[in-house]
């Protein structure tokens, strides 16, 4: 699911750029009410890379530390997915908010189901 709620993620962003205006503002150095600046890019990256890592983490952390991380994370980003549809939102920007909330809930929903006794994990590398 993570991997599904990433990808749309990145899209409904790449999808901005047709808007009108919208490259006309970023060459201006704005985005929405915000200066384009270093702590606005890496905020900007933060808030790709933390879901992205958490699609490793789910396979990497103990049941009990991915519940509360798949938990706390999920609820974080409902209220920014929603806040990312301030201003002007396009019905492609409204359609990916529903879908992403809709996913973000199904991943609280089965953090919550995960098995909590541990299970081992059989990893093979593989040298190339």
């Amino acid at each position: 699911m993570g991997k599904f709620y990433v990808s749309l993620y990145i899209y409904v962003d790449y999808f901005a750029l047709y808007m009108p205006g919208k490259i006309e503002d970023i060459l201006k150095g704005r985005v929405f009410v915000f200066d384009i600046s270093q702590a606005f890019l890496l905020t900007a990256l933060a808030s790709v890379t933390i879901p992205a890592l958490m699609i490793f983490l789910s396979g990497a952390l103990p049941a009990k530390l991915n519940r509360w991380a798949n938990t706390i994370i999920a609820a974080v980003y409902i209220p920014y997915t929603l806040f990312n549809l301030a201003g002007d939102a396009w019905m492609h920007m409204v359609l990916a908010a529903v879908v992403e909330v809709v996913l973000l809930c199904l991943i609280i929903h089965y953090a919550w189901k995960w098995p909590r006794i541990e299970t081992r994990k059989t990893y093979e590398l593989i040298i190339l």
